[in-house]
């Protein structure tokens, strides 16, 4: 494992005050072009900007290096909360990757938050010894720019190379090595200039107002798939398994969807996405609510089969350790995990990077949320204007390839739209 933090500013007592203030308008609207932080969900949640503080590591142990580096920045700070709620205070947001491999995972603590939630705003100043940054706004200068034109290829697979892939899966379920797995594939996208992340980020959230748009080190999207939120003692989970396409047609999307619930292929593959994530959080709860039948999320593009698992804490834990817990669930892997995440390696041809890793934020309090990092694109750090997106399918044994491939082409569509239109 390596290790890489931020140098004079990690060494200093972080000097955190937050405050009300007025409805400062829609929270992606405040923030600047250049590296923007973002959890939004129906217009409230935390956007950020610029670097109090940060960390960068990889390898198996990221998340209880994460962990303790942030309670030692805790641990550190003068902070004056005059608001008290969740995601108040010192924050940090996150992005970790999917495997245990070589890319770097990161932690960021702003020198500025602005939060909403309940009829509440308000904003954090971070600084340090005393020195905060000079204002609570960045002075947009401009509207976020539209990208220009943007071309769309293969990644590391083609659609036909890629179904390859999902018919050796196939072999090895039918041999019985295991009974799902997760297989991504990815689309490389280029634009005529530097993308403003901005622009994404503001279509994503009008487009798909029930998703958590988020920004976190270049890494954007908008996922439907929330992995825990802690609030004071109260454990969530939003698991989703099973997807159809809309078509568009309210009435035939009406009858898709009741095809949905009795789809014994997209059943299977959500029955197996609960109970992983039920039986690791039973770990950490005192009682937990477990849905017995999933409901239908309705998104734009496509429907889910969704179930929101509940519990309630026992102990002290924090959001990013509950995170790290249920990294990686069978809705994004497979199961068994360790045979599902090894045939991935086999098979994918890819590193998936932060795709498929908890993305969100945590709290002093250790209060948070984490989402499953999909339906999204991370921008090339060398070249604003080359992006990689990224999109995967539950293989089980009914799986068909071709519906697979299409399924996947269905949630690349959110992110393609956003750069395109």
């Amino acid at each position: 494992m390596t290790t890489e933090r931020a140098t004079s500013r990690d060494t200093a007592p972080l000097v955190v005050r937050t405050a009300s203030i007025p409805d400062p308008g829609p929270l992606l609207a405040l923030l600047p072009e250049e590296s923007p932080l973002a959890w939004v969900r129906r217009g409230e949640g935390l956007v950020g900007w610029g670097t109090a503080a940060s960390l960068r590591v990889d390898g198996p142990d990221r998340f209880a290096a994460a962990a303790e580096w942030w309670r030692d920045v805790v641990r550190r700070a003068v902070v004056r909360d005059e608001v008290g709620m969740p995601g108040c205070g010192p924050v940090a947001f996150g992005s970790f990757t999917f495997a245990d491999g070589p890319s770097a995972s990161v932690l960021r603590v702003p020198e500025v938050v602005v939060g909403h939630q309940a009829e509440q705003w308000w904003v954090t100043t971070v600084g340090l010894d005393g020195a905060l940054p000079p204002a609570a706004r960045p002075g947009v200068e401009s509207a976020p720019r539209r990208p220009g034109m943007v071309s769309f290829a293969d990644g590391a697979r083609t659609g036909a190379d890629w179904q390859l892939a999902v018919r050796a899966a196939l072999t090895r379920i039918a041999a019985r090595e295991l009974d799902k797995v997760v297989l991504a594939r990815d689309l490389l996208a280029e634009a005529t200039a530097p993308v403003d992340p901005r622009w994404p980020l503001t279509v994503l959230a009008e487009r798909y107002p029930r998703c958590w748009t988020f920004c976190v080190d270049g890494l954007l999207g908008a996922t439907p798939e929330l992995l825990v939120r802690l609030d004071r003692g109260l454990v969530t989970s939003r698991v989703l398994a099973g997807t159809i396409r809309r078509t568009g047609d309210d009435d035939h999307d009406l009858a898709l969807a009741a095809s949905l619930t009795r789809s014994s292929k997209d059943l299977e593959e959500h029955e197996y996405a609960v109970r992983s994530v039920a039986e690791v959080l039973q770990r950490f709860c005192w009682s937990m609510n477990v849905p017995e039948t999933p409901f239908v999320l309705d998104l734009a593009n496509v429907m889910h089969l969704a179930s929101d698992v509940t519990g309630v804490a026992a102990g002290v834990h924090s959001s990013l350790q509950l995170a790290a817990a249920l990294h990686p669930t069978a809705a994004v892997c497979g199961t068994p995990t360790a045979a599902a995440a090894a045939l991935i390696a086999e098979l994918e041809g890819m590193d998936r990077g932060r795709y498929a890793g908890p993305v969100g934020w945590i709290d002093a309090s250790g209060d948070g949320e984490w989402g499953i990092a999909l339906r999204c694109a991370q921008v090339d750090p060398a070249d604003r204007a080359r992006l990689r997106l990224y999109a995967g399918c539950g293989i089980v044994a009914s799986s068909d390839p071709g519906a697979e491939l299409a399924e996947c082409a269905a949630k690349l569509v959110p992110m393609r739209d956003a750069l395109s239109d």
